[in-house]
């Protein structure tokens, strides 16, 4: 029997409007698909259920405030092993040897099996020893990870065998840095580009099949733990490596500097992702707080337009994030400072419109690093605070919109007096990917 088209059109509307023909995407990388922190899945509830989004699964890890990466129906992470008779000091700031080993980890997605893991041996030597920090990358049939103490490794993701790796301290006589190597890599074409420091080192450009160095630039006294990005501008991709003596620009395929601006970040602390609006070029940082840059529009050239005026994490203006990075849009700036407080700032200008603690500490009282990681969807944030909570807020200009919270994971980790949460979370396949020192989870983010 032939239906009349009266009745077949709502069906195929129908049929496209089905969940299974909803966008769906992969978290390959620090920030998303784009390193942009959007999440552009749709088919997302609008709200938590009364008892918060289902579990999908739960697995148990080590630990690491290395976030996730989803891909190709596989959940890559890294942790760490404690040896037998070693302990983490009851002090974080305290340094000395902690023997132990990091793993890469690849798990199915859909239900939370570790399907292979590779183990190696990595004393660690670092304050804050919890384990790995930066996110895999995964493309092309092969994940690469960063260790703490500089073991940088290419993988193959059937498999976990390893393709090629260097290790930052013996390949370049780096020391590690007090917080560990932090700086997540950026895959470009063919370039893993990575932040590894030294004299003329400072960035490093790998051949991503073979591991072999394409180019090196820049020099510091220290790395940093800043993530690379490269934005165009001025006819041209520029490649940001922001260290804690200056920002500079670099042609991502030769490592030639275009410009740099200097700068003197005390105790090294680059560590949020510099963002990009328009023509604004922004960074941000604990101690000495915000710097905004203008980027020529006719050549890679960038001049300075505001910078904050106090090198201080309490006495602070405009925004002095720790890790946050911050969210640029529609003229405004999205961002956590020193102690907690989500605040909005205009772009041009600096200047703040609002400030809350709601979305970061449970009573409202500041506290030194409070955080959450802010991923936009449609109109909405998704943000994930150091108490394991996720909350669905609207940010404007005109304040922020608290719509709904759910708390995911138990904090597990310590710091300032108080138990933290700090890996950044995936989101794909509409489920957010969230793990602490114990375990990972898949949680159902999927509107009903």
């Amino acid at each position: 029997m032939r239906l009349p088209i009266q009745i077949l059109a709502p069906l195929f509307v129908l049929f496209f409007s089905l969940p299974g023909s909803l966008r769906a995407d992969d978290w390959p990388q620090w920030l998303g698909p784009q390193h942009d922190s959007v999440w552009r899945e749709t088919g997302i509830l609008a709200k938590f259920p009364t008892n918060g989004p289902s579990i999908r699964w739960r697995t148990p890890i080590g630990a690491g405030y290395s976030g996730p990466a989803v891909a190709a129906g596989r959940v890559y992470v890294m942790d760490r092993l404690l040896a037998k008779d070693a302990n983490n000091p009851a002090n974080p700031f305290e340094r000395g040897i902690i023997r132990g080993t990091e793993r890469v980890l690849c798990l199915d997605e859909a239900t939370g099996r570790i399907l292979w893991q590779h183990e190696y041996d990595c004393p660690y030597t670092i304050s804050y020893p919890a384990g790995p920090r930066a996110t895999p990358v995964v493309r092309d049939g092969k994940v690469y990870t960063l260790g703490a103490e500089g073991t940088l490794l290419c993988l193959d993701t059937r498999d976990g065998r390893v393709i090629w790796s260097h290790d930052y301290k013996k390949d370049y006589g780096i020391v590690t840095p007090m917080w560990g190597f932090s700086a997540n890599p950026l895959l470009d074409g063919q370039r893993l580009i990575c932040v590894v420091g030294g004299t003329n080192t400072t960035a490093v450009a790998f051949d991503k099949d073979d591991g072999h160095e394409i180019w090196h630039a820049l020099s510091s006294k220290e790395p940093g733990y800043c993530a690379p990005a490269i934005f165009s501008a001025g006819g041209k991709r520029q490649l940001i490596v922001w260290h804690p003596q200056a920002v500079n620009s670099l042609n991502p395929d030769t490592g030639e500097v275009y410009w740099s601006e200097p700068c003197n970040i005390r105790s090294g602390m680059t560590i949020p992702t510099p963002r990009k609006l328009d023509d604004f070029l922004y960074l941000t940082c604990f101690y000495n707080g915000s710097l905004m840059l203008r980027l020529d529009p006719a050549k890679p050239a960038a001049t300075v337009v505001w910078q904050s005026k106090k090198v201080s994490e309490m006495d602070t203006d405009a925004l002095h994030c720790t890790m946050n990075t911050p969210f640029l849009e529609d003229g405004h700036i999205y961002g956590v400072c020193s102690y907690g407080q989500l605040r909005c700032l205009k772009a041009d200008t600096g200047e703040r419109l609002w400030e809350t603690l709601q979305a970061t500490t449970p009573d409202g009282k500041k506290m030194r690093w409070a955080n959450a990681f802010l991923v936009k969807n449609g109109d909405r944030f998704f943000l994930f605070n150091e108490k394991g909570d996720l909350i669905i807020a609207h940010l404007s200009p005109q304040g922020y919109d608290e719509i709904s919270r759910a708390h995911l994971l138990k904090p597990t980790n310590t710091a300032a007096g108080r138990d933290v949460l700090w890996s950044h979370p995936a989101f794909a396949n509409r489920h957010i990917y969230a793990r602490n020192d114990q375990e990972i989870i898949a949680a159902d983010l999927s509107a009903p």
